[in-house]
């Protein structure tokens, strides 16, 4: 595997913790800039919503320029929001800098992903791809963890100083490690508006649709996953911890798993199978809400459903674009990744309206339906494919 596929995890790892970090320092940023918990909890909000219009939008008006100029100027912009972020005097200029640093966390991903799967042979193409999201695992798993502890220890300014110093790290990887040549850079591309109308392609949005679905489905669960566990599943804080933690370490194994699906068998028909086992998982999430033990595997089940899922659909759309605009495969990497943080802000909202005209008990219902409606998508372009090949 190329040294620069592991830059791009390296620098994942980092835009990742800048975007998961806050939700283990909410407290002491809300208590550093005198400010409420509600609203300090936006700052999330305004990353995802940054992210989800850098992929695809500001992917495709920077399509026409080299990946290698496109990644580093990315992780400059993270490097300098982090330090700017660690100065921020309130919580306005707080919320401006993290929606700024997800605009570049939407162009980072949809680039490096693109760039990675060109970098190695078409049957290695899912490992590529796999190495590079592992780095956003990781930092929900493992620097999350350290950087709430660090945050507690010393002060969340601190852990932003150090996402900067991380992203410095990472440019001066991909300074050396990026090819300047053809190898590292996409075929001939037009100009911005070009960029633009690739967005809007059927069959890539069809494929965009499915991770929005995908994302509903495991957030409209995972979002309200403590007062599940706690009020229906009645367990207290150390099984929830345990469950986050879980979640997070299946989630690296759900990564690999995607990857070498892709590389091993027909990609929708693995599609097919992970997008069963997660309906299967959330109806399993609804049936045993009573049994801790069981509500703890399935929970780590869920992260390797979702996250297996993450790199498939990156994938298939990667290779669909790759096939139908060769120019602008990575807008279609945009695409994948802004599916997935409007379908994570939708979930929230089908599981708030599932608990205010329902229960909190009926919430992996709604999502086991997404999941359903998923497959059932897939299901018939598959079967359309088929057909138009007879």
């Amino acid at each position: 595997m190329p040294a620069a596929i592991y830059v791009f995890s390296l620098c994942a790892f980092a835009f990742g913790l800048s975007e998961f970090v806050v939700a283990g320092l909410l407290t002491t940023i809300a208590d550093d800039l005198g400010a409420r918990i509600s609203l300090v909890g936006t700052v999330i909000a305004a990353y995802a919503l940054g992210a989800a219009i850098g992929a695809p939008f500001i992917t495709a008006l920077v399509a026409h320029w080299r990946d290698r100029q496109i990644l580093l100027l990315a992780t400059a912009l993270l490097g300098l929001g982090s330090l700017l972020m660690s100065a921020s005097p309130n919580l306005v200029t707080l919320l401006a800098i993290r929606f700024v640093v997800g605009l570049g966390h939407g162009v980072f991903m949809a680039v490096a992903s693109d760039a990675a799967t060109r970098l190695v042979d078409p049957q290695r193409s899912g490992r590529a791809l796999s190495v590079v999201w592992i780095g956003l695992t990781l930092a929900l798993a493992f620097g999350v963890p350290i950087g709430t502890y660090l945050g507690s220890l010393w002060s969340w300014r601190v852990v932003f100083l150090s996402i900067g110093v991380l992203s410095v790290v990472g440019m001066l990887g991909l300074a050396l490690c990026m090819p300047r040549g053809a190898a590292g850079s996409a075929p001939s591309r037009g100009g911005a508006w070009k960029g633009i109308q690739a967005i809007i392609h059927p069959q890539l949005l069809t494929t965009a649709g499915i991770g929005a679905l995908v994302s509903v489905a495991t957030f409209s669960f995972f979002t309200f996953v403590s007062p599940y566990l706690q009020q229906v599943t009645g367990v207290d804080v150390q099984w929830l911890s345990l469950g986050m933690l879980l979640f997070g370490v299946c989630a690296i194994a759900g990564n690999l798993l995607g990857g070498a699906l892709g590389d091993a068998m027909d990609g929708d028909r693995s599609l097919q199978l992970a997008l069963c086992a997660l309906a299967l998982n959330l109806l399993g999430l609804y049936v045993f809400a009573s049994m801790p033990a069981m509500m703890m595997l399935l929970i780590g089940t869920l992260g390797i459903c979702f996250f297996c899922i993450v790199t498939l659909l990156t994938l298939r759309l990667l290779k669909q674009a790759q096939r139908l605009i060769p120019a602008y495969s990575p807008v279609a990497a945009g695409l994948n990744i802004a599916s997935f943080n409007l379908g994570t802000a939708l979930g929230g909202a089908m599981g708030s309206l599932t608990i205010s005209y329902a229960t909190l008990a009926s919430v992996p219902l709604t999502g086991a339906v997404a999941a359903v409606l998923a497959g059932t998508v897939l299901y018939r372009l598959a079967r359309r494919r088929h057909g138009s090949r007879v």
